[in-house]
């Protein structure tokens, strides 16, 4: 790890309250990664990459911007990353997932506000992320109302931008998300490169690949005994979204070849999925709680687990408008539950618990999460119908009630051992 000061300090960075930061999240991964045995050897990259997230990711960030390059973040999977690629832009992730900036957010948001909403404008506010220091534009997504709010808070501080997500699924949505996946693109052109159908083509392969290394790791973590902890497999999802695209590909295929080669981990645990709201980085509280009381998290269903990798774009178009209309039509599958109705979520929820062999699901809401705690009657029935046993839990980054959820996560897994 390099002394990144002199680059922090050009972004704008509080470097008091950064360090504050850093020094919090140190002996926390130290504990829940570094310190277990028997992790496969190709963790170490992504070890290394938290080990120095903030500088050596940045610094490539950085040279990008006075490249004259679009560094975009996004806050949500619904942007098509694609789209940055092929104008020659950078797309980074940048929604908060710590309890540290959440007062400062509290000085313009309500508190009454989903934690990551909060944790991603404080981390703007506070200057203590250098992701969010040098991007050079944001863009939002319409998927809750607080979101759609913070958008607006988040635009006075610096360029930002908002794609309107349907709440349907029918034609006449689609054409309004294909309109928009266009406006999209028409916009990275003036910011970034023009581009054309081979463009396109590129940057669809290169995050098709990212995605189906990530399906590949996913289906490993499905083997019966395990071969990776969900804490490591979580800790691959999250940086998917910060490192780049070709190299964490490598990296995750590196990881799986290990894997395929692994005889097990024992003594044989617990089988959990984890469904519902967005984990971002360093979100960690729910898998360490679940595998501390002895069980295995062998898959998440959010965001930043299936939702993100499970479904490839069609690159066989030879137009652009084939290309952008196969991207549009990748996007508009994604099974968030803004949607309405939602009847697809529901029965991937169940797809993906039987494929992944849990013996029970812990549903986890984010404090405040509206549209996820909404499906929770939905889905936890369709589960129960399929004899998977369900625990919802609603929690935020605080550690105040993590032995509460130890004593509930405890008794569950009692019940279904």
């Amino acid at each position: 790890m390099g002394d990144w000061n002199a680059m922090w300090s050009g972004l704008g960075i509080d470097l008091e309250a950064h360090q504050q930061l850093l020094d919090s999240l140190g002996p926390v991964y130290q504990e829940l990664f570094l310190g277990r045995e028997g992790r496969p050897e190709a963790m170490g990259y992504f070890d290394s990459v938290v080990g120095d997230i903030h500088g050596g990711r940045v610094s490539e960030l950085v040279k990008a911007k006075d490249g004259g390059w679009p560094v975009v973040g996004i806050f949500c999977i619904f942007v098509p990353e694609e789209l940055v690629l092929a104008a020659g832009g950078v797309c980074v992730g940048v929604c908060g997932g710590a309890q540290m900036p959440i007062p400062k957010a509290e000085e313009v948001l309500p508190r009454a506000l989903c934690p990551l909403i909060k944790s991603a404008v404080g981390f703007k506010l506070s200057a203590t992320c250098p992701y969010f220091q040098v991007l050079t534009e944001g863009w939002g997504e319409t998927t809750c109302d607080g979101k759609k709010k913070a958008w607006e808070t988040l635009s006075e501080f610096m360029p930002f931008h908002v794609l309107e997500v349907p709440q349907r699924k029918t034609k006449e949505d689609f054409s309004l998300w294909l309109h928009e996946v266009k406006r999209f693109a028409q916009h990275m052109r003036e910011v970034g490169q023009p581009f054309g159908v081979s463009e396109l083509k590129d940057a669809i392969k290169v995050v098709n690949e990212k995605r189906m290394a990530m399906q590949r790791l996913a289906r490993l973590r499905w083997k019966n005994p395990v071969v990776l902890s969900g804490l490591d497999g979580l800790l691959v999802e999250q940086l998917s979204f910060f490192d780049d695209p070709e190299r964490f590909t490598k990296q995750v295929n590196r990881l799986s070849d290990e894997l395929e080669e692994a005889s097990g981990l024992n003594p044989p645990s617990p089988r959990i999925m984890v469904a519902g709201s967005p984990m971002p980085i360093p979100h960690w509280k729910v898998h360490a709680i679940i595998e501390g009381a002895g069980a295995v998290v062998v898959h998440e269903e959010s965001c930043i687990g299936s939702r993100y990798y499970r479904d490839l774009v069609d690159g066989e178009g030879e137009s652009e408008d084939a290309l952008l209309e196969a991207i549009a039509r990748r996007y508009f599958k994604i099974t968030c539950a803004c949607f309405t109705p939602n009847h697809e979520r529901v029965e991937r929820v169940v797809e993906e618990a039987l494929q992944s062999g849990a013996n029970g699901v812990v549903y986890h809401s984010l404090s405040f999460c509206q549209i996820y705690e909404g499906e929770v009657r939905k889905v936890k029935r369709a589960l129960e119908e399929r004899g998977i046993p369900t625990l919802v839990i609603s929690t935020d980054y605080s550690p105040e009630d993590a032995e509460q959820l130890r004593t509930r996560v405890e008794a569950f897994l009692e019940e279904i051992s």
